[in-house]
């Protein structure tokens, strides 16, 4: 039976490069390339999402249906963008990666999806943060390496 090995991507060249090391290492596995689309970690702050809307009908305290729809619609372009490249760059390797694309918060969905899909190993990008933006932002990678019920190789 084959490994699996989950590549969280978000199109960063961490991930790019990640993803070409789990290719190099993991020859004969099933790889699958995760993109996880995060509402309040792309871009909108709790803020906007909760803002009153009152011009569309939509109650206040909401964001309208058109909001939302529009930036699934976002979404899902930038996720085909990310597999296409992942698809791109397998295929360099003579191999192939099953693409999946989840919402919701990046390193909950990751962890989520390894124990849920019998992932034998997460190959992932650091982003290298330090300093303030590290202890403000924290890290994915270092989430799901404290949690993660499989190992982890991180690529920096």
């Amino acid at each position: 039976m084959s490994m699996t090995i989950l590549v969280p991507t978000e199109g960063s060249p961490l991930s790019q490069k990640a993803l070409e090391v789990a290719l190099s290492d993991y020859p004969d596995a099933d790889l699958v390339v995760l993109h996880v689309m995060d509402p309040i970690g792309s871009g909108l702050s709790l803020i906007d999402v909760m803002r009153p809307t009152f011009d569309d009908g939509a109650p206040a305290g909401s964001v309208s249906p058109e909001y939302w729809r529009e930036w699934h619609e976002q979404a899902e372009r930038k996720a085909e963008a990310v597999f296409e490249n992942a698809r791109e760059t397998a295929a360099e390797h003579d191999l192939s990666a099953e693409t999946v694309l989840e919402f919701g918060e990046p390193d909950d969905v990751i962890l989520e999806y390894a124990e849920e899909n019998e992932v034998d190993r997460i190959v992932m990008g650091s982003h290298c943060r330090t300093g303030a933006e590290r202890f403000l932002l924290g890290s994915v990678a270092e989430r799901v390496v404290k949690r993660a019920p499989v190992p982890v190789m991180v690529v920096r």
